[in-house]
């Protein structure tokens, strides 16, 4: 009998994939299925990226490119991290990866091992907690709380730190809560990590430049007193609609850096390299498409919470940021998962229970308005009709 190490027999997933899967099975068996589970952009990635991704085919691009990326690329990640963040980054500082997870797999496999904690949001983004435990580190939830406008608290989190304590994962705007923490509450976390100069900083902003209502994202970048140990986790698929390119890039701290190189070199060698001058035509070229997605991204925000809002038994905050909603369905009576399995089943709308989102996750679903306006609508429609009609299970 094959015999593999005990960390498979920890290791999760993303169940907004499983949800996609089924979702798409049920579609193909003629079911009208709006899908609000998966967070990727409905919007195609712009033409003047996939031009360049095309040019860069015919102009024999098809080759190896050095394990940390090409170097215009790094050069535009740091000029564009400069540019919004106003810390001056050294090419030499970036590596270019293939999609987000690629850094919370390197950074979470840099620090984690039995006898470790290592910090991670709950609810957040499942990778975390499912990396930590495959590397037998102990997993530490930061809690998120819907009071505290689903941002962290810097008092709590700081307060979570202990000797073992290796590294602390950070994710504002956040997956699934579309929480932002405030410029204030980070000030007091970076200002209270001096007294913790052993533990590393995993901070993802992969919705960084998704924010609404004037709210201004804050990065972890822009406090030299930490930088010497944030790792920064950042990408093209959300902001210019590019899930399906897989491409990611962090930002690494000079003692980290050669061993992110190192993994790099070890596990897949390099990125596409057409896909990345897709990504260098993306931070040099024109930013209108880019911008006008979020716009309308916060137009179907509005209509998501007061569509929420107003069926019985359901509320939801206003999210500040990236592209989900996550309303508490507590009042309904039903368990999240059991709700969102119901409502693929009977109504043809996919979601995503809390609890796959971690312990916390209990009493809330996550609805992506990664989807139209229209779509969106008879959602909410459905999901009301469902719930009226419905006896609480699960």
């Amino acid at each position: 009998m094959l015999k593999t190490i005990a960390g498979f027999d920890r290791i999760g997933e993303e169940n907004a994939f499983a949800v996609l899967a089924r979702a798409t099975d049920l579609a193909s068996k003629g079911r009208d299925i709006i899908n609000l589970g998966i967070g990727q952009p409905d919007f195609r990635t712009p033409d003047h990226i996939v031009e360049a991704a095309i040019k860069a085919l015919k102009d024999g691009h098809h080759g190896y490119t050095p394990a940390t990326g090409i170097l215009p690329l790094r050069e535009a990640v740091a000029a564009d991290v400069e540019k919004r963040t106003g810390a001056a980054i050294s090419p030499d500082n970036v590596l270019i990866v293939p999609g987000g997870k690629v850094t919370m797999f390197a950074a979470i496999l840099m620090f984690g091992e039995p006898g470790v904690d290592i910090l991670y949001p709950d609810p957040g983004f499942p990778i975390y907690r499912s990396m930590i435990e495959f590397t037998g580190a102990n997993p530490v939830p930061v809690p998120i709380r819907e009071e505290n406008e689903f941002a962290f608290s810097a008092e709590e989190t700081l307060s979570l730190i202990t000797p073992q304590t290796r590294l602390l994962i950070l994710n504002s705007p956040a997956n699934p809560t579309g929480g932002v923490t405030p410029r204030g509450e980070i000030e007091k976390l970076v200002k209270g990590l001096a007294d913790h100069p052993h533990v590393a900083v995993l901070s993802d902003e992969i919705y960084g430049q998704m924010t609404y209502d004037g709210e201004a994202h804050v990065s972890l970048m822009e406090f030299p007193d930490v930088r010497d140990r944030v790792i920064l986790l950042d990408g093209w698929s959300k902001t210019y609609a590019m899930t399906g390119w897989r491409m990611g890039y962090s930002v690494w701290p000079d003692a980290l850096m050669d061993k992110a190189r190192k993994l790099a070199v070890n596990a897949w060698s390099c990125v596409n390299a057409p896909a990345q001058f897709a990504g260098l035509a993306a931070l040099t070229g024109p930013q209108d498409e880019a911008r006008a997605m979020v716009a309308e991204f916060d137009k179907r925000r509005k209509v998501v919470v007061e569509g929420l809002n107003a069926i019985p038994d359901i509320s939801c905050r206003t999210p500040k940021g990236a592209f989900y909603a996550f309303p508490n369905i507590t009042a309904t009576g039903w368990k999240a998962k059991a709700l969102a399995s119901a409502l693929l089943e009977e109504s043809g709308v996919a979601v995503i229970g809390g609890p796959d989102f971690g312990i916390l996750g209990e009493g809330y679903i996550r609805l992506s308005y990664a989807n139209s306006t229209e779509n969106i609508q008879r959602a909410l429609e459905r999901i009301g009709d469902f719930l009226s009609g419905s006896q609480a299970k699960g």
